[in-house]
């Protein structure tokens, strides 16, 4: 049996572990267009940032490969899937029959189409090619400001980088605040106020709308409101969208991301998708959507990889879960945690001198959302009533403390939120 990837990142990985569990003789070949071995893309920004080496961003070992005897194919980027003859095409001309195939593309990198994009000193991070070309244009040339636009997650760790190296920078963001699809007002307010503690210049309500020059390089640009800000380097860290073109031309069924079913697969037969390029079960929300979170995409690549084997392993669903680090505080979103709407309660509390945040969301006395600054502690126990959807009216009370744990949980509970894989932190 032919097993082809397209893609080499954490889905891949949980793909190729899984399937490996259950079939040790079919033939699995990975094909990517980066040149580089399964790396962690979480920690690009402590890369960047000079915190580890290039060394500890290896996800796996060097052997892992050979270990799992993979064939792959690197620096080759798939151009075209031909669903009815079981082929794949490449770029370099390759022509690739499979059994099974897994589509795990991820996403590209969200860029205004603004004239002079191309320049150098402007970079988007998302990969590792992108964290290296901004290391070595840091090198060659001195950086007295950078832009960052974007005040999501991905804008956020390339603020936390550059800062880390030690370059000022202003945040630019379209939203009226920053991490705006992961916080509530009070949550990102506290989170501004630390990126302005240590400098930053947070503009929001704004954008891009013109790029300078000098000596053909950035050196500078327009905002909306008129505004020019002079800086040397110019990152885009607005955000990723699912990189469903391949599967569009195939002829899948593509809504935000690849449509998937509970044993991710996609409406061809013999094709899977996982990952950030997926559209599966969110068990909060209780639909089909895209969430781009490392965990979810190396499960959702297990849950793949053991259906391809002949393992009818089902996915119960998803969390949207996202982690940031602001200047050192630790944040987190889990799962509906800045909703709002009569159908919710809300549990806050706030110390903005110790710099520390909770708000958790009820919905039918089920916890469906937490919000975490400083303190986050407690995200296993909470991501856990989130995921079994407990009834925690009998420790309601309990819930914002400081002492709250798997002990202030009734006995029935304890064994459903410590067991299995289900805490995700």
């Amino acid at each position: 049996m032919q097993i082809i990837i397209i893609g080499n990142s954490a889905t891949a990985v949980g793909a190729i572990e899984s399937f490996r569990e259950y079939d040790q003789s079919a033939e699995i070949t990975v094909v990517s267009e980066e040149p580089h071995l399964i790396y962690s893309r979480p920690l690009l920004s402590h890369f960047l940032g000079k915190e580890i080496e290039r060394s500890r961003l290896a996800y796996r070992p060097s052997d892992f490969y050979v270990k799992h005897s993979i064939r792959p194919i690197l620096e080759d980027a798939v151009t075209a899937v031909e669903p009815e003859a079981h082929t794949i095409r490449t770029a370099s001309g390759l022509s690739l029959h499979y059994d099974k195939l897994l589509i795990c593309t991820g996403g590209t990198p969200i860029v205004p189409p603004l004239q002079g994009i191309d320049i150098p000193g402007i970079y988007t991070f998302t990969k590792l090619q992108d964290a290296l070309s901004i290391e070595r244009y840091i090198d060659d040339y001195p950086i007295s400001r950078a832009v960052v636009v974007g005040g999501g997650m991905i804008g956020i760790k390339a603020a936390n980088a550059l800062m880390k190296r030690g370059i000022p920078l202003t945040m630019v963001e379209l939203a009226p605040r920053i991490l705006s699809a992961a916080m509530d007002e009070a949550g990102s307010a506290m989170l501004t106020q630390i990126l302005a503690e240590h400098s930053v210049q947070v503009l929001t309500n704004n954008t891009v709308t013109s790029i300078h020059q000098s000596e053909g390089r950035f050196s500078g640009v327009t905002l909306r409101d008129g505004r020019e800000l002079g800086a040397e380097l110019l990152v885009f860290g607005i955000g990723v969208r699912p990189r469903v073109e391949l599967a569009k031309a195939a002829g899948l069924v593509v809504n935000k991301g690849i449509v998937v079913d509970k044993f991710m697969r996609a409406s061809a037969p013999d094709i899977y998708a996982a990952g950030d390029v997926a559209e599966a079960y969110d068990l909060v929300v209780d639909m089909n959507r895209t969430v781009a979170i490392w965990p979810n995409a190396y499960r959702q690549g297990a849950i793949a990889g053991a259906h391809m084997a002949g393992v009818d392993r089902a996915d119960i669903g998803g969390i949207a879960m996202n982690a940031v680090e602001v200047c050192g505080v630790p944040a987190m979103s889990i799962g509906n945690g800045n909703v709002t709407g009569s159908e919710y309660e809300v549990l806050s509390e706030i110390d903005e001198r110790s710099q520390n945040y909770k708000r958790l969301v009820l919905q039918n006395d089920r916890l469906v959302g937490a919000l975490l600054i400083g303190n986050i502690s407690r995200a296993g126990i909470y991501t856990g009533l989130i995921r079994h959807k407990l009834d925690v009216s009998s420790v309601r009370k309990n819930l914002l403390s400081e002492h709250f744990g798997l002990l202030s949980l009734p006995d029935q509970y304890r064994k459903h939120v410590v067991s299995g894989s289900s805490i995700e932190i």
